[in-house]
């Protein structure tokens, strides 16, 4: 499961003055290159020989410059909602702090919005679905419920339908990148009316749909599903805070959604082995970004580590299309990206976007997150990081456990939804009773796996199916 708000509403780079440490003030360099990135982020991942493209990454002496990686198999996850533009001179490092910048927007304008994934697998033999199967499955969505076909050449890879995409991730999950929306119910409603869609067409052609945080039973070349929930921020110095106290929580959010103990049919050690992979990936792109907490940070600064680490910025068709290649807990776009949490079962949907938006959306919250967590040393984040992904919440921390600090948390979190005046604190429920028992969905899991599942990990399609 996976949410995520496609924050700004709309993709078109503003012409005007964009934001500041404290708002409003233009960053230097102007926006004369912006109408090349008119387009939605697009993460791009490898997925299907048939699907062919090719990817260039821009370089730090702060121009951008094609390289010589020649074809990759690649397919865009998320297809584009505008037509990219071909660059017609290359893009500045200044292009691209302003492009950053200019997804400051006032308080009012805030959104949340959802993007969910989920594995699709044949009921009879739990193997996952093949490209046909996928393609029938997009093809009749499209007709049954009037949404618009997205095409690479004579392949269908997606959906649209107004602010609401359908795409599909590596490893074949479907996954809804929903619309920019204003409150925890009407993004939750989105998701459920979505679910039924995939559902009543999917039962039909005998597929099912799995809600955890990576494939259990077959091999590890399927890729994790990566939850997110996007967040807006008003202007440089309020994303600095926000990205901070993100990065800091991270490690709590793991252990609250942590939801894959199996691979390849059996438990691999830890309760959350989709964190763990990130641990031990290339650390310039996953690592913890000890330099956000520096007090130089800021869109200058995210650039020029960005610049250096090749396919952050790619091509897709010989178009730009800003593809993400890094992979950190907290990661800038023109709205905040928070990761770090397992996909999870129907009940607990709406629970991880109701974290985050307690969180960081609710200014006396967020104030008491940056306290804190103010003192809390590189090597201890480091260490959570580490950790979280094997123990969870009863991993030690100081004087304690982390239960102890996802308790104070969890509690930061209910205030901050009910300031907002919603009623959305109840999404949290879903949480509340790890945070109360200590035990995570993962560790429920392997308790069934070694219990009345008698060590099969077939039950978990069962389960956890939507």
């Amino acid at each position: 499961m996976a949410l995520l708000s496609q924050a700004a509403g709309s993709y078109t780079v503003p012409s005007g003055p964009v934001c500041s440490k404290n708002g409003t003030k233009a960053v230097s360099g102007g926006v004369r290159n912006l109408d090349v990135l008119r387009m939605k982020e697009a993460y791009v991942s490898s997925y299907s020989r048939s699907l062919s493209t090719k990817s260039m990454p821009l370089h730090s002496n702060h121009s951008v410059k094609r390289s010589k990686r020649g074809h990759q198999l690649i397919v865009a996850a998320s297809p584009p909602t505008e037509e990219a533009v071909v660059a017609t001179e290359p893009l500045t490092r200044e292009d691209l702090i302003a492009y950053l910048a200019s997804g400051c927007k006032s308080k009012d304008k805030w959104r949340i919005g959802t993007e969910h994934e989920k594995f699709g697998f044949e009921v009879n033999t739990l193997r996952p679905m093949k490209y046909d199967q996928i393609a029938e499955l997009l093809n009749s969505i499209a007709e049954r419920f009037e949404w618009e076909k997205v095409m690479e050449g004579d392949k269908i890879i997606g959906l649209k339908q107004g602010k609401q995409s359908i795409s599909l991730e590596p490893g074949g999950q479907f996954e809804l990148s929903g619309a920019p929306l204003e409150t925890l119910h009407q993004t939750c409603a989105e998701v459920n009316s979505h679910l039924y869609q995939v559902k009543a067409v999917a039962e039909e052609m005998g597929i099912g749909f799995l809600g955890i945080g990576f494939q259990p039973k077959w091999r590890r070349e399927d890729i994790p599903i990566m939850p997110k929930v996007n967040l807006d921020f008003s202007s440089e110095a309020d994303m600095i805070r926000k990205f901070r106290a993100g990065l800091a929580l991270q490690p709590i959010a793991t252990a609250l959604f942590a939801n894959s103990p199996f691979t390849e049919g059996k438990p691999n050690g830890f309760l959350s082995m989709r964190s763990h992979i990130w641990t031990d990936t290339d650390k310039d792109r996953t690592g913890m970004l000890p330099f956000v907490f520096d007090d130089s940070f800021g869109f200058e600064q995210y650039v020029d580590y960005a610049l250096d680490v090749p396919m952050y910025f790619a091509y897709r068709n010989n178009k730009y299309v800003d593809c993400t290649g890094m992979t950190f807990r907290v990661r800038l776009k023109r709205y905040l990206e928070m990761r770090g949490a397992d996909g999870g079962p129907w009940r607990r949907l709406c629970a991880l976007p109701a974290f985050w938006v307690g969180l960081l959306y609710d200014e006396d919250t967020l104030q008491g997150i940056l306290d804190l967590t103010a003192d809390w040393t590189p090597a201890e984040r480091e260490m959570l990081r580490n950790k979280v992904p094997v123990t969870g919440l009863k991993t030690p921390f100081r004087d304690g456990l982390l239960k102890h600090v996802a308790e104070d948390v969890l509690k930061l979190a209910k205030d901050g939804l009910e300031r907002r005046g919603y009623k959305e604190a109840g999404f949290l429920n879903a949480v509340a009773e790890v945070v109360r028992t200590g035990v995570t969905p993962a560790e429920n899991l392997l308790e069934m796996y070694n219990g009345e599942w008698g060590q099969s990990v077939d039950p978990v399609f069962q389960e956890l199916l939507y």
